[in-house]
C-alpha cells in the first residue's frame, strides 16, 4: 500500500474525484486529498495546470504518474491495489463496465435529447446483467460497481423522474450498493452538493 504522500488526489465534492475517493475508501488505500476551490479558480492556476493542462478536476499523482480522467484513475487504482481484479480477463470486464458507466449511463443523466428508446435499451441491458449476477462484474464488489453504482446514485439528483422500479434487479442492486458504508458516506455529501459531476 502506498504511503499517503505517494498518492495525491486533487478533487472537489462537485467533481468525479469524489467517485475516486469512494473507491479508495472501499479498498482502505491511504491517499492525500487536496481540495481544489473551484470558485477561486484554483484549477486554472499555473501550478495545477502543470498537473492537468486542461485545468479540470480531478487529477491524481502517484510518483511520476499524473492522471487527469477519473475513469483512468479508477482503472489504475484497481490494477495497483484491488486484489479482486487479478487477471487480464478481470481487468477487461471491469474496464468494459467502467466505460459503460462513463458513456452510456452518463448519456442518460446529462443528455437532454436522448434518441428514442435509448433509456430503455441501456437500462434493460443493465437489468439483464444484474438479474444474473449480484455485482456488475460477477460475484464480488469491484471497481465496476463503483462506476455503475455512482451513476445510479447520481440519477436520484439529476434524473429524479427515472423510476428504477421498472427494472427490479437494477433497483435492488442500487439499494445494496447505497447501503455500503463508503457509498453511503460518499452519497450523502455528493448528492447534498446537488451539482453535476465534472470530468
Amino acid at each position: 500500500m502506498a504511503p499517503a504522500s505517494q498518492l495525491k488526489l486533487y478533487t472537489n465534492v462537485r467533481s468525479r474525484g469524489s467517485i475516486v475517493e469512494w473507491y479508495l475508501k472501499e479498498l482502505g488505500v491511504q491517499y492525500e486529498p487536496v481540495t481544489i476551490n473551484m470558485q477561486k479558480k484554483e484549477h486554472k492556476e499555473e501550478w495545477f495546470t502543470s498537473i492537468n493542462p486542461l485545468g479540470k478536476v480531478p487529477a491524481l499523482v502517484h510518483g511520476d504518474l499524473k492522471l487527469c480522467e477519473s475513469g483512468a484513475m479508477l482503472l489504475f487504482i484497481a490494477d495497483k491495489y484491488d486484489e479482486r481484479v487479478e487477471t487480464a480477463e478481470d481487468r477487461a470486464l471491469c474496464a468494459q463496465w467502467v466505460l459503460f458507466a462513463y458513456t452510456d449511463m452518463a448519456e442518460l443523466l446529462f443528455n437532454k435529447n436522448l434518441p428514442e428508446g435509448r433509456m430503455e435499451a441501456v437500462m434493460t441491458y443493465l437489468e439483464s446483467r444484474l438479474a444474473a449476477h449480484p455485482f456488475v462484474a460477477g460475484p464480488e464488489f469491484t471497481i465496476a460497481d463503483v462506476a455503475v453504482g455512482s451513476h445510479l446514485v447520481f440519477s436520484k439528483v439529476f434524473l429524479p423522474q427515472l423510476d428504477l422500479g421498472k427494472w427490479p434487479a437494477v433497483a435492488a442492486y442500487e439499494k445494496r450498493i447505497s447501503a455500503r458504508p463508503a457509498c453511503e458516506a460518499w452519497a450523502s455529501v455528493v448528492c447534498g452538493a446537488n451539482m453535476p459531476p465534472g470530468k
